[in-house]
């Protein structure tokens, strides 16, 4: 597990941006990607907004993911998983890092067949509480035709990412511009936020 999450920070610290491409187990991955597609099934994955709970609008041409957060109160066993694995991921960065992080929030993202979302940053211009955003993908068998890329805007160059399953990428939420290209078939993720509050 340690190796896992020292990929993740050794990544960040050299690149900005921290990658792991085999951060999640495939048993843990599948389990989720299951309950995404049964939470769309039953209507319970709802349009995504951007900005806060008191400036939260809702405009497609922007953003058109469909989202369900998740916390500790599930009796789900596959997020509470999830949420101890990011815990201990937590646990790890502040002992080794010094970071502080005292909180998080996290939410399923499914962007269907011609959903993106454009460039933006993650922490808000009136709440700075978002230190770090943490992206854990649930995509079989992913290729650059199915669109759906993480493009990461550095000063002088594009990185782009493919939602491949299991990986999860790590980034300071103010630094970085980022956005997610047009995915051309269904694309599941677990998307947060690591905290100062």
């Amino acid at each position: 597990m340690n190796d896992k999450f020292e990929e993740l920070i050794e990544s960040y610290i050299t690149h900005k941006v921290g990658i792991s491409d085999h951060f999640l187990s495939g048993a843990l991955a599948g389990l989720l990607q299951a309950h995404i597609a049964r939470l769309n099934k039953d209507g319970n994955m709802k349009p995504a907004g951007t900005g806060n709970d008191q400036l939260l609008q809702h405009d497609r041409s922007v953003r058109s993911d469909k989202i369900h957060w998740i916390d500790k109160k599930s009796k789900q066993q596959d997020e509470l998983g999830f949420l101890d694995y990011i815990e201990d991921f937590i646990d790890y960065l502040n002992r080794t890092c010094y970071t502080g992080i005292n909180a998080y929030e996290f939410h399923y993202a499914l962007y269907e067949t011609g959903a993106g979302y454009q460039k933006h940053v993650d922490q808000f211009r009136s709440n700075d509480n978002r230190k770090f955003t943490c992206i854990s993908y649930l995509n079989d068998n992913w290729t650059e035709a199915d669109g759906g890329a993480l493009w990461v805007y550095h000063d002088d160059e594009i990185q782009k990412i493919l939602p491949t399953n299991r990986k999860t990428v790590f980034f300071n939420s103010s630094e970085l511009p980022h956005e997610v290209r047009i995915a051309h078939r269904s694309r599941m993720s677990v998307t947060g936020w690591l905290k100062r509050v």
